[in-house]
C-alpha cells in the first residue's frame, strides 16, 4: 500500500465515525453541551467537515464545498468562519436543527478530499505548500494534520453521545 492509500483509507475512518455519531441522534443531543463552556456534537462535527472543508480549498484553490452547495444556507449558519478563535459564546451559538444536512455535509467534504487524494501520487506528498514557525510544511504533512483533526473532534463527538447516554455503534 503506498502513502496516498494509506491517507484515503485514514480519510474514511474519521468520516464514518461522524455517520455514526448523527445516526438516529435527537436534535436536543445533537445540540447539548455537558457543561457551560464545552462544545456540542453539533459543533464538533461542523467544525470537522469545516477545517477539513477549509483547507482544502486552500490546497486546491477551488471552492469551499460549504459555500459551493449551500450548505451555509441549508443549516442557517454564517458563511465564513470554522471554528478557530471562536468564544465559548460563539462556539454555543452553533446550532444545527437538522442532522441530515449535517450529515450531507460531512459526506462532501470527504468526497472532495477523496477525490483530491485520487489525483495525487507519493512524490506529490513531498511538495513544499507553506511554512510554519520558519519550518518547510508539505503536502502530506498538511493532509495528515487535516486527517489527525478530523479523527479527534469525531472522538469527541463520539464519547459525547456516549456520555448522554446514547448507545453509539463502535467503528
Amino acid at each position: 500500500m503506498d502513502a496516498v492509500a494509506v491517507l484515503h483509507d485514514m480519510l474514511t475512518r474519521p468520516f464514518e465515525v461522524c455517520r455514526q455519531v448523527l445516526d438516529g441522534i435527537s436534535t436536543d443531543d445533537l445540540n447539548a453541551h455537558l457543561a457551560d463552556g464545552t462544545n456540542s456534537i453539533a459543533w464538533l462535527l461542523w467544525h470537522t467537515g469545516r477545517e477539513a472543508d477549509v483547507q482544502l480549498a486552500a490546497l486546491t484553490s477551488a471552492p469551499e464545498v460549504w459555500i459551493e452547495q449551500s450548505f451555509h444556507a441549508r443549516l442557517g449558519l454564517p458563511a465564513e468562519g470554522f471554528g478557530l478563535g471562536q468564544s465559548a459564546e460563539e462556539a454555543a451559538g452553533i446550532r444545527i436543527d437538522d442532522p441530515e444536512v449535517l450529515d450531507d455535509y460531512l459526506a462532501a467534504v470527504e468526497d472532495e478530499m477523496a477525490a483530491y487524494l485520487r489525483g495525487l501520487d507519493a512524490a506529490d506528498l513531498d511538495d513544499v505548500i507553506d511554512e510554519y514557525d520558519g519550518q518547510p510544511i508539505t503536502r502530506g504533512v498538511r493532509l495528515v494534520s487535516i486527517i489527525d483533526d478530523a479523527a479527534q473532534h469525531a472522538g469527541q463527538a463520539a464519547f459525547i453521545r456516549g456520555a448522554l447516554g446514547w448507545d453509539a455503534p463502535r467503528p
